[in-house]
């Protein structure tokens, strides 16, 4: 499988006469075991049409190019995009995406989801992301996949350990919150393995890990309103000290204590204390969720 050694991707950026941004999360996956690893997470075919934030000098890219697949690469950085466009603009199974991933820091840019759609999958094979993602979209991104406009299959990425374990933490731990209960909702997540620093050029300051993400088909979620499910979690989140009495107030008294009474919790527990499961069966007691009306929650 092709990949790129520190020694290549020095020499790539030096003769464009660029080098990694700090301000852009540009640390290079330099460790060619653990990118053959994170293909393998996505287990990526040639029918598939993956899609890879923050190529860099495309090594990754190659790798996925050598399955097969189709690849929309989204960079950001001028100087790298012109470098993949000539190492890679006359692969017909890459497209390239120049911008950003996100739109307004908080949803899948519409020009993604366009070059996604444009390049759909052929027969047998699924949306997927493989990437080493940048660290200031990685929990935006992934949370708005899962929400999705698409129907992604399988999400494997390096990230920051702490973004990580956000996604999987359990109630009542500190990492606690909002990002874990929708993950918990939409997919089903594991930590594949611990990435040390020295896996990347330059080398960040921080710990990383590589995910494994299966979204849950629409017809399998336990939410019937994802929306409403979203809004009622981030609010209550918003006030995660406060009871969940202060977080219902508004469904009035019956309601509120057979919404408790589902999620075998009481007035004086708070957000943080309640499982993604019981979140799932407080949501779907709130007056109107199970007609697909979105509840009403506290502003």
């Amino acid at each position: 499988m092709p990949g790129q050694t520190l020694t290549e991707i020095r020499g790539l950026l030096a003769l464009a006469g660029l080098a990694p941004q700090h301000r852009l999360g540009q640390n290079f996956l330099i460790d060619l075991n653990l990118m053959r690893k994170l293909v393998g997470a996505g287990k990526v075919v040639s029918s598939d049409t993956v899609l890879e934030v923050g190529p860099g000098t495309g090594s990754l890219t190659e790798c996925l190019l050598a399955q097969g697949a189709t690849v929309v690469a989204v960079e950001i950085d001028r100087g790298l995009q012109d470098l993949l466009r000539a190492r890679l603009g006359g692969e017909a199974r890459f497209r390239l995406v120049a911008g950003d991933a996100l739109a307004g820091k908080h949803r899948v840019s519409p020009a993604v989801v366009e070059a996604l759609r444009s390049a759909p999958p052929r027969a047998g094979g699924h949306y997927k992301l493989v990437a080493n993602l940048p660290y200031q979209v990685a929990t935006p991104l992934l949370i708005d996949l899962l929400l999705g406009q698409l129907p992604f299959e399988r999400l494997a990425c390096t990230i920051q350990r702490e973004v990580g374990e956000r996604l999987i933490a359990e109630a009542g731990t500190e990492a606690y919150g909002v990002v874990s209960v929708l993950a918990a909702a939409l997919a089903d997540v594991e930590i594949v393995a611990r990435v040390p620093a020295t896996a990347f050029w330059p080398a960040p300051k921080v710990e990383s890990v590589m995910l494994r993400v299966r979204p849950k088909p629409s017809d399998a979620r336990e939410v019937a309103d994802v929306a409403a499910f979203v809004a009622l979690v981030q609010r209550a989140f918003q006030q995660r000290r406060k009871m969940l009495r202060r977080a219902l107030a508004e469904v009035g008294a019956a309601a509120m204590e057979a919404c408790l009474t589902a999620a075998e919790a009481s007035a004086t527990s708070r957000p943080e204390d309640l499982t993604p499961a019981q979140w799932r069966r407080l949501f779907a007691a709130l007056p109107g969720c199970r007609a697909g009306d979105p509840p009403r929650t506290p502003r």
